[in-house]
C-alpha cells in the first residue's frame, strides 16, 4: 500500500499498515499497547471502532506517527464533535415547554429552591473551572429541573431560574453558538425582570451575547442602561455586590465600545469601573463576576487587543499577571485572558512568545483551547508559523486543527 493514498483508507487498515512497517506483529504491537491481541486484529479488520482520542494517541505513540496520519479526514475531531453534540442538546433542551404546556414532570422529582440552588451553584462551578464537555452535559436536565422548581415556588426558584439561564448562556458563548446563547439570555432577562440586581446579572450575558452576535452598539447601549440603573447614587455608599454588577457591565461596555468608538468612550467606561473596582478590591465573586483590579487590568488587554493596540494589551497583561489577586481568579477567566494576549503577541509579530502563552492557557484551563473556536483560529495561526514550537504543532495535530 503507498502511504501517500491512506487517506482513503479506513482507520483499522491504516494501523495494520504503519504497524507492518514499523515490523510489529500482532502479539507484539498488542504488548506494547497493553491490549491483547484479539483486540490488535478487530481494530485492523473495523470490527472495533476507535472513538477514543486518547486511545489513538495511545496507537500513534507506539508507531511513532502523528495521530493526524491515523484519523480519518473526514472524521471530525473529538473535541468538535462533543462540541456540537453539546450545542444541540442545549438547544433541544430550551426548545421544550413542558411547564406552559403543563406537561407531566415523570419520575423525575420536583427539587426544593434550595436544594435546585445548590445544583445551580455546582454549574456555576464547573463553568468556572473550564469543565465545559461536563457542563454540556449537565444543563439539558438542569434547565428542566430549576424550570420546574420555578413553576412550584416562583418566589424562591426564581434566582436559581436566571442563574442556570446565565450559566446556559455563557457556556453557548464560549462554544461559538451565539444564536442559541440568546435564547438563553433572553430567558434570563425576562425572568429577572422586577429584580433589578438580577436584571444587571442577567444583562452581563446578554451583553456578552449580543458581541458574539456583532451587534456591538446594540450591546454597549443595554450594558451602559444597566450598568446605570444598579449604580448607587453616591459610589462610597455603594455595596459590593452592587458595585461589582454596575463595574462588570462597565467593562462589557468598554469591549463593545471598543470595536466601533473612539478610545475616549472606551477609556471614560473602563475608569469608571476600576473606581468602583479599588472599593470592592480582589478576592470576591459577587454574582460570580471576579470583579476587583485585577479583573478590570485583564479588561483593559482585551480592550486593548479589540482596539488594536497590541502592545498596550502586552504591557497590561504583565501588570494584571502580576497581581496578588491574578492567582484567585477562576481558571476560565484566567485562560480566556491569556488567549487575548496570546493574540496581542500574534500582532506584534511574536509567534513566539504567542505560542508560549496559548500553551500556559492550555495548562491553565485545556477546555478554553479544546472547545472554543476562537482558540482553535488562534491555534491553527500559529501552527503554521515556520518558527512555531513543537509543542505548538503537536497540540493542533492532536486537535486535528489545519
Amino acid at each position: 500500500m503507498n502511504a501517500g493514498r491512506l487517506d482513503s483508507v479506513p482507520i483499522g487498515r491504516r494501523v495494520a499498515y504503519w504497524r507492518g512497517r514499523r515490523k510489529l506483529s500482532q502479539q507484539l504491537f498488542a504488548d506494547r499497547l497493553g491490549k491483547s491481541k484479539s483486540w490488535v486484529d478487530k481494530v485492523e479488520r473495523g470490527v472495533r471502532r476507535l472513538d477514543k482520542l486518547s486511545t489513538l494517541q495511545e496507537i500513534a505513540a507506539v508507531l511513532r506517527v502523528d495521530p493526524v496520519v491515523l484519523r480519518d479526514p473526514d472524521t471530525q475531531p473529538v473535541e468538535l464533535t462533543e462540541r456540537h453534540q453539546g450545542v444541540e442538546r442545549i438547544r433541544a433542551a430550551l426548545c421544550r415547554y413542558e411547564i406552559p404546556l403543563g406537561r407531566p414532570a415523570g419520575r423525575r422529582p420536583v427539587l426544593p429552591a434550595d436544594r435546585m440552588a445548590r445544583q445551580v451553584g455546582y454549574a456555576w462551578t464547573a463553568f468556572q473551572h473550564a469543565r465545559y464537555a461536563q457542563l454540556a452535559d449537565l444543563l439539558p436536565d438542569l434547565l428542566t429541573d430549576v424550570q420546574r422548581t420555578h413553576a412550584h415556588q416562583p418566589g424562591p426558584g426564581r434566582v436559581p431560574l436566571v442563574e442556570a439561564y446565565r450559566i446556559t448562556a455563557g457556556l453557548l458563548v464560549k462554544l461559538g453558538a451565539a444564536d442559541v446563547a440568546w435564547l438563553a439570555a433572553d430567558r434570563a432577562m425576562l425572568a429577572a425582570t422586577g429584580d433589578r440586581s438580577l436584571v444587571a446579572a442577567a444583562a452581563v450575558q446578554l451583553g456578552q451575547v449580543l458581541r458574539a452576535a456583532g451587534r456591538a452598539r446594540e450591546a454597549q447601549s443595554l450594558l451602559r442602561a444597566a450598568a446605570y440603573r444598579i449604580a448607587p447614587s453616591v459610589i462610597e455608599y455603594g455595596t459590593p455586590p452592587e458595585l461589582s454588577l454596575c463595574g462588570t457591565l462597565l467593562v462589557q461596555a468598554a469591549l463593545a465600545a471598543a470595536s466601533h468608538e473612539g478610545d475616549s468612550a472606551t477609556a471614560e467606561l473602563i475608569d469608571e469601573a476600576a473606581g468602583m473596582a479599588e472599593r470592592v478590591g480582589d478576592g470576591h465573586d459577587h454574582y460570580r463576576t471576579g470583579f476587583g483590579p485585577t479583573a478590570v487590568d485583564l479588561a483593559r488587554t482585551a480592550v486593548a487587543v479589540e482596539s488594536g493596540d497590541a502592545r498596550a494589551a502586552i504591557g497590561w497583561h504583565g501588570k494584571a499577571t502580576g497581581r496578588a489577586g491574578w492567582r484567585w481568579l477562576p481558571a476560565e477567566h484566567r485562560a480566556a485572558h491569556l488567549l487575548d494576549t496570546a493574540c496581542a503577541y500574534l500582532h506584534t509579530d511574536d509567534p513566539t512568545n504567542a505560542a508560549h502563552v496559548l500553551l500556559e492557557a492550555e495548562r491553565t484551563a485545556p477546555s478554553e483551547i479544546r472547545y472554543r473556536p476562537a482558540a482553535w483560529d488562534l491555534l491553527g495561526q500559529l501552527a503554521r508559523d515556520p518558527y512555531a514550537p513543537t509543542t505548538i504543532t503537536r497540540l493542533a495535530t492532536t486537535l486535528g486543527v489545519g
